[in-house]
């Protein structure tokens, strides 16, 4: 018999992978972006970014975590229990469940768990059941939809692999953001400079709400598109 190498990297079965954890950010840049509208980030990445037809099922309360990535079958939620085991306190669990709504992958005992762990939350691209639950607050989750129908738990998955959530593409460690408007997935690397644009891009909201207030808005402002246009304004 052939002596395996311990360095080996493991044999995975087919259709099951476990990546490696990725570096975690500075706790206070997590929080920091508890303040930042998901509006505002959005609006500092592009305004073309972020998932399209998911909902908040928890109330108002901000998400604001690192992603730990899971790819499942849809309907199945093996795998989102052992992202779930492995997970840090305040990650947040990111699933792609290709817009399933059939069957629930989390409900109201993950959330229980989750709680006692201390997660930050979940996005998931599929359904969740248990609504009454979740709307007790406490822990963030957003779903496209749900239903009373539960999962199996048969695999197979992946988890800390990129995922595509409702039209937002997540890689394991992104900086994953949520309020009542939407989700959206900062890159790591710039999560640092992209929460001092946001500050003061609402610095400048701020200046435009006052004069909007005080009914002293510049016209300029919209008659110099105009003009660039070809309208004569």
């Amino acid at each position: 018999m052939t002596e395996q190498d311990p360095t080996a990297a493991p044999a995975w079965p087919t259709g099951y992978f476990i990546g490696e954890r990725a570096p975690d950010l500075p706790a206070s840049l997590i929080d920091a972006f508890r303040e930042i509208p998901v509006a505002v980030a959005g609006d500092c990445l592009g305004r073309s970014v972020g998932a399209l037809g998911l909902h908040a099922y928890h109330g108002d309360a901000p998400l604001s975590g690192q992603a730990v990535t899971v790819k499942i079958r849809p309907g199945d939620n093996l795998m989102v229990h052992k992202a779930m085991m492995d997970a840090h306190a305040g990650d947040v669990i990111v699933i792609e469940g290709g817009g399933d709504l059939s069957q629930a992958v989390i409900g109201g005992l993950i959330r229980t768990s989750a709680i006692a762990k201390r997660l930050g939350g979940f996005v998931i691209d599929g359904a969740l059941r248990d609504v009454a639950e979740w709307r007790e607050g406490g822990m963030p989750a957003y779903a496209r939809g749900h239903t009373h129908r539960g999962p199996t738990k048969d695999g197979p998955g992946q988890i800390n692999v990129p995922v595509s959530i409702a039209g937002l593409v997540v890689n394991p460690g992104d900086l994953v953001l949520g309020d009542l408007d939407g989700v959206l997935a900062v890159p790591a690397q710039r999560a640092e400079s992209l929460l001092q644009d946001a500050r003061r891009h609402l610095d400048r909201e701020a200046r435009i709400r006052k004069h909007n207030e005080e009914g002293t808005a510049d016209p300029e402002r919209f008659n110099a598109l105009l003009r660039q246009k070809g309208l004569p304004v």
